[in-house]
């Protein structure tokens, strides 16, 4: 049977001296507090379909005209 995977961290830890066993702690905190960003897919079907064929290959030449290009000179 599979060891659970906070007794696989734990078990890491005690490896660790004091302070990275702090710096994990930190670590962790900080990943309570982190929110994630963005919206869920389902929230952007609204927008499928908005762009027709023919723009979405006319932004994906005008990208590609325009910024796959290098200009030595510019700096």
């Amino acid at each position: 049977m599979d060891t659970p995977i906070i007794d696989k961290i734990v078990e890491q830890l005690e490896a660790l001296p004091d302070e990275l066993q702090q710096s994990v702690l930190e670590f962790t905190r900080s990943l309570t507090l982190s929110k994630p960003r963005g919206v869920p897919g389902s929230q952007l079907l609204r927008f499928a379909g908005a762009i027709s064929p023919d723009e979405a290959h006319q932004m994906r030449e005008a990208i590609k005209q325009g910024c796959e290009q290098v200009d030595p000179n510019e700096w």
